[in-house]
């Protein structure tokens, strides 16, 4: 594991949002969702696709915080322009659990 400095640390701009949300995203090679995730005023609303199909459905997106980088360069993912990384872990058996606050905070804080 390559060792990184706090200061390249600090150019990882990770915040908190909710997901306003979640739809199937046919098009994606691998099952996947299409979040829409609302980052408080400074950030809007702003969408990320994400292979969480194992643990979560839609239904269950809608209202969730969730932690991601917001200042990666977009990806474009098929028909979709993702525009944050939205943070997960594999489990033991390779599907993604999402990361989360274990309280909520207002939409857009950053992890400190």
């Amino acid at each position: 594991m390559a060792e990184i400095t706090y200061a390249q640390f600090e150019q990882v701009d990770i915040r908190v949002g909710t997901i306003v949300e979640a739809r199937v995203f046919p098009e994606a090679r691998k099952p996947a969702y299409i979040l829409l995730i609302d980052f408080g005023p400074e950030l809007g609303v702003k969408k990320s696709s994400a292979q969480i199909t194992v643990h979560y459905t839609p239904e269950t997106l809608v209202g969730r915080q969730v932690m991601a980088v917001v200042n990666f360069p977009p990806r474009q993912i098929g028909p979709v322009r993702s525009e944050v990384l939205t943070l997960g872990y594999e489990d033991a058996d390779g599907a993604i659990v999402l990361a989360a606050v274990e309280r909520d905070v207002p939409n857009g804080n950053k992890l400190m």
